[in-house]
């Protein structure tokens, strides 16, 4: 009896593709963490020196009492981020806001960045979520630059109601293209640093 040919086995792209990306691995101490520690040493010895080791204390507990408030904002922007990176489609994310996605990606960055609700707690996962599954550098510069020029929660809540509606309406249409001429220019100096489109690391 002839053996059965054996089937070959599946092109390693294939494999390739079917196995979750790797995300960026993120170092809990870089050169950042260490000028702000030193910063941060600097300062204790220069409060100590002047109001002694109860003006230090006063201000460890005031900003204890800062960090536990701000703390849950933080833990729900991580946790929407990670989420975010899980559940959207990298292929449609990846044609919407990659590389190749010309003039639309930026104005697709630049229209989410307006609409999207929130603070900086929302807003900077959420970047992250998109540059994990497939936007490029240009498409998510513009969505922040947009969030933080063209988002309608300020312009609603403290624009309109101080400044008035003439100044809130030509404010906001100036600002309309520098998001995008600011996703075209950090879109263009990433390919010349990253030809091979290599992330940074």
């Amino acid at each position: 009896m002839s053996e059965s040919p054996l089937k070959d086995p599946a092109p390693a792209d294939d494999a390739a593709d079917l196995e979750p990306r790797p995300g960026r691995v993120r170092k809990p101490i870089g050169w950042s963490m260490i000028v702000i520690a030193v910063l941060v040493a600097v300062s204790v010895v220069l409060v100590w020196r002047r109001d002694g080791v109860d003006g230090v204390l006063e201000i460890l507990t005031s900003d204890l009492e800062l960090f536990g408030g701000i703390l849950p904002r933080v833990l729900a922007g991580c946790l929407l981020g990670a989420f975010l990176a899980e559940i959207l489609p990298h292929e449609k994310v990846s044609r919407s806001l990659g590389p190749n996605s010309g003039l639309k990606g930026l104005l697709i960055g630049t229209a989410f960045g307006a609409i999207l609700p929130g603070g900086p707690f929302t807003a900077y996962p959420v970047a992250a979520a998109l540059l994990t599954v497939g936007a490029d550098f240009g498409a998510t510069i513009a969505m922040v630059v947009s969030w933080t020029l063209l988002g309608y929660g300020r312009a609603i809540s403290w624009e309109l109601p101080i400044l008035g509606t003439d100044f809130t309406l030509w404010r906001i249409a100036i600002s309309l293209p520098i998001p995008v001429l600011a996703g075209a220019l950090g879109r263009f100096v990433y390919i010349r640093m990253y030809p091979k489109g290599a992330p940074p690391s």
